[in-house]
């Protein structure tokens, strides 16, 4: 089995999108969508998203042997991506319903987690894993260091791993930022956060995106778009920052990617769907004043299928 270039290992789910809400119903509400959509969710939104950009990417989590696991594993060989894992029971589900920008989701997660064997198996030069797998991360990887709200929340007011140190980069949105740290101000929670990872970068939504580290703090401004579904719009920015830094772009240029391919990512209904391919972004990118980073366009950027 050869190398991967990036391994995601967080948990997959099956996203189950209601699109077309006039509003996010609340308590004892039912509201009528005008479509049902399924794509992969989790972890595998950053496989999807590094492999469309030319990368070679896998997903390491245990999937269920069950009819939603084996939709995902199908839908994650349509995009090239290698699946490695063990098979549980059951695969985890998440509901989702954007409107107008914002959205909502309920997720059933049967907690099973990857192993540091499996990660390892497939000797991945770069890996995207949150807080509490770290000490998963095989020796000689990038790491990329993510956290979700549970997690976060869990970790608000504690102290982080010392393990962060050895991490290329944490990235996490605003209300992470602010959870882990305790402080309301952005700036001041990344520059905390950059004290104990090397760098720390936060999403800051439609505003951009912001790193702190041993140069200062690093700014970039928003790309304005259309909103319909921000689902996995952070998972995607992961998978083109991690694909900037693997052609050695400078961290300015890996900030203006990353934030340019999750906003063009929002405008669609489902991570999956607005994850463009190489060719696109690299035009998109050409139009806001980005060179590329590939090497050897000709053989690094695939055409549209």
């Amino acid at each position: 089995m050869s190398p991967v270039d990036l391994a995601c290992a967080e948990p997959a789910f099956l996203d189950l999108t209601m699109t077309g809400l006039d509003a996010i119903p609340g308590p004892g509400e039912e509201r009528l969508a005008t479509d049902f959509l399924r794509s992969p969710g989790g972890g595998a939104i950053t496989a999807v998203g590094a492999a469309r950009l030319g990368l070679s990417s896998a997903l390491v989590s245990p999937l269920g042997d069950d009819a939603v696991g084996i939709l995902l594993r199908s839908l994650l060989a349509d995009d090239g991506v290698r699946w490695t894992g063990r098979l549980v029971d059951r695969s985890p589900v998440t509901v989702i319903m954007p409107s107008h920008g914002d959205r909502a989701m309920a997720t059933f997660d049967p907690g099973e987690g990857v192993t540091a064997q499996e990660l390892a198996s497939v000797e991945p030069r770069a890996v995207v894993l949150s807080i509490p797998r770290l000490p998963l991360a095989p020796a000689g990887a990038r790491v990329y260091v993510s956290i979700g709200d549970v997690d976060a929340r869990a970790l608000a007011g504690g102290e982080l791993p010392p393990e962060l140190g050895t991490a290329r980069a944490l990235l996490v949105n605003e209300r992470e930022a602010r959870l882990l740290t305790g402080l309301t101000d952005t700036e001041a929670a990344a520059t905390a956060l950059a004290a104990i990872s090397p760098l720390a970068i936060v999403t800051l939504g439609a505003d951009g995106a912001l790193a702190a580290g041993p140069d200062g703090v690093v700014r970039v401004p928003g790309v304005a778009v259309e909103a319909v579904d921000t689902t996995g719009a952070g998972d995607l920015f992961a998978a083109a920052y991690v694909w900037a830094d693997h052609w050695g772009a400078g961290l300015t240029e890996r900030l203006r990617w990353a934030v340019l391919y999750a906003s063009l990512s929002v405008r669609v209904a489902t991570a999956v769907a607005g994850a463009v391919t190489l060719r696109a972004l690299l035009e998109e990118g050409a139009e806001h004043g980005l060179a590329s980073p590939v090497r050897q366009p000709s053989a690094a950027i695939k055409e549209d299928q």
